[in-house]
């Protein structure tokens, strides 16, 4: 089962095969990640909480 690589929450193959490189197995950050986000093909900090 993959894991997020910033808060090692679980994340389905599926979000796997959509958000992450096909050399890597791990997603670098997720849905639930409080601290990140995806913007385009790069990671940023996130500007305020989600929640």
């Amino acid at each position: 089962m993959p894991n997020c690589q910033n808060c090692e929450s679980f994340v389905t193959e599926r979000y796997v095969r959509v958000f992450t490189p096909e050399q890597f197995d791990r997603p670098r950050v997720c849905p639930n990640c409080e601290d990140k986000l995806r913007e385009g093909a790069e990671i940023r900090e996130a500007r305020s909480t989600r929640g």
